[in-house]
């Protein structure tokens, strides 16, 4: 797995940035499963880019390719993450499940990042010491608790390139 992620890592380097503007970034997730099928919903969405944040080697294989398409960062913590952003001129949402504003009631720039923290433990920082980041949340009807992160990430994705298309 290791070589593979190594191999698929190397190849990232010359992946091209998606057809639209919206970037991923994942805050600390587990490495396992959801990180790959991220990648690969952001492949199929046409993202721009994926920020990694503090996330470790993973097995890229349920990506089913799109570790080596979809251009990834890497960085150590948030706040270089939220620089670079910043820098771009991106609007930063993180998704969190209390005082938050619901998904579809956004309306989305061009150049907006959507943030996803750890599935068990949430964001690694305090959304509070980011005023200029704004919280959504995803309805939910149910009785579970929330979305699995990878389908959180892919509505998020999918309300994004929905929007742009119905402008």
């Amino acid at each position: 797995m290791l070589r593979r992620y190594e191999k698929n890592r190397r190849r990232n380097l010359l992946a091209e940035p998606g057809v639209h503007k919206f970037i991923m970034v994942l805050d600390s997730l587990k490495a396992g499963f959801n990180v790959p099928k991220i990648f690969r919903s952001a492949e199929a969405f046409g993202a721009h880019e994926i920020h990694l944040i503090n996330i470790g080697p993973f097995d890229p294989a349920p990506a089913k390719g799109a570790f080596r398409q979809v251009p990834a960062k890497f960085f150590s913590g948030f706040e270089e993450s939220y620089q670079d952003l910043s820098a771009r001129g991106y609007t930063l949402y993180a998704f969190t499940p209390n005082i938050s504003q619901p998904l579809q009631e956004e309306i989305f720039p061009e150049k907006s990042a959507f943030v996803f923290g750890h599935e068990e433990i949430g964001l690694s920082f305090d959304p509070t010491d980011y005023p200029a980041i704004q919280r959504l949340h995803i309805p939910q009807f149910g009785r579970v608790e929330s979305l699995n992160v990878s389908i959180a990430a892919s509505v998020a994705m999918y309300e994004y390139v929905r929007q742009g298309i119905t402008k």
